[in-house]
């Protein structure tokens, strides 16, 4: 499914594109696919597909189309600080541009059937964790994943705010998607009228990772960094001014003269006469050549400069020893 919008250069302009067709909405869905590049999610040998609105499967491997994603994620609702539980959670695609919404305080949750996908999400969490300057960006709730078969989940297991499932849910199992909600939560998933009768074979119950209390530690390293990048917004803003980098550029405005050619009414008897303009006789040549518009000058195209992480760069000035100052970079390669 998809291809509902067309295909972008990169990620930006996939982006735009959903935007233009109304797929992306509100501000928080945006900011959270900007945040998360497609095609790290792809194989290496398939990055070129990446920013096409069209879903992807390699194997066990699917990524749902980008129009699919966004209308889910406005769907759900999300807030910062709720619960989230991903059926059929795949390359954890989704679940990262959830968490970055949901924040430090959310709950991020995740089943996947198969094993080796289970263990391809790990490794493209690990790799935004590590090198995307989105994580310091926002305040992350890190997913985790667990296999097993979402109709198989433990009846100990907690409801959720939110709960999506990608995968077609038979009518059947309709009621038992819906235990899964907290009062007043949002589920989200196709519905299907044709029942199933195939065999799942031997069930074994999937139980869920237990809701986590943090660490006084970790809840001081996450004030830190909130503050730190408030006064960063603050400094930036004021900078900043009006926001407005350069000033909007004019452009001239060619004059055109033109002989006035006058009828003059005479009684009854028609005068034809031209009164002359300034612009006329000697002056005219002169006129014509001052009010030619003057060529725009070609100003050669700047190169964007790379961006900067000033949260990094603030937390490595500190005055704190360096493991305290890793600490609060989360370790993180850049």
């Amino acid at each position: 499914m998809g291809g509902a919008v067309s295909a972008g250069e990169d990620n930006d302009e996939l982006i735009d594109n959903l935007k233009e067709a109304q797929y992306i909405r509100t501000e928080l869905v945006e900011q959270a696919f900007r945040a998360v590049d497609r095609a790290d999610y792809y194989l290496e040998e398939f990055k070129d597909n990446a920013y096409k609105d069209l879903a992807w499967k390699h194997g066990n491997i699917h990524l749902s189309a980008p129009c699919i994603y966004s209308e889910v994620m406005e769907a759900l609702d999300l807030q910062p600080g709720l619960s989230f539980l991903n059926l059929g959670s795949g390359t954890g695609y989704l679940s990262s541009m959830v968490g970055l919404i949901l924040g430090p305080f959310g709950v991020n949750h995740g089943v996947e059937l198969h094993s080796d996908v289970i263990e391809y999400a790990k490794q493209k969490l690990d790799f935004f964790i590590r090198t995307s300057d989105s994580f310091d960006k926002f305040e992350f709730c890190e997913p985790s994943f667990v296999p097993g078969n979402c109709l198989e989940l433990s009846p100990e297991c907690t409801q959720y705010d939110r709960v999506y499932c990608g995968a077609g849910v038979q009518k059947e199992h309709e009621d038992y998607m819906k235990s899964l909600l907290k009062v007043g939560g949002i589920l989200v998933m196709p519905l299907e009228e044709k029942p199933n009768h195939a065999d799942s074979g031997k069930s074994k119950l999937v139980h869920l990772p237990p809701v986590m209390v943090r660490s006084l530690q970790d809840l001081a390293r996450i004030a830190i960094r909130s503050t730190i990048k408030r006064l960063i917004h603050q400094e930036t803003a004021g900078r900043n001014g009006n926001g407005l980098r350069n000033p909007p550029r004019f452009k001239r405005r060619r004059v055109r003269r033109r002989r006035m050619e006058t009828i003059v009414f005479l009684d009854k008897e028609v005068f034809a006469s031209r009164i002359s303009n300034p612009s006329d006789d000697n002056n005219c040549e002169e006129l014509e050549e001052e009010s030619r518009e003057e060529p725009e000058k070609v100003v050669p195209e700047l190169k964007p400069e790379p961006p900067v992480n000033l949260l990094r760069e603030r937390v490595l000035t500190l005055p704190l020893p360096d493991p305290l100052k890793y600490y609060l970079l989360y370790y993180r390669e850049k």
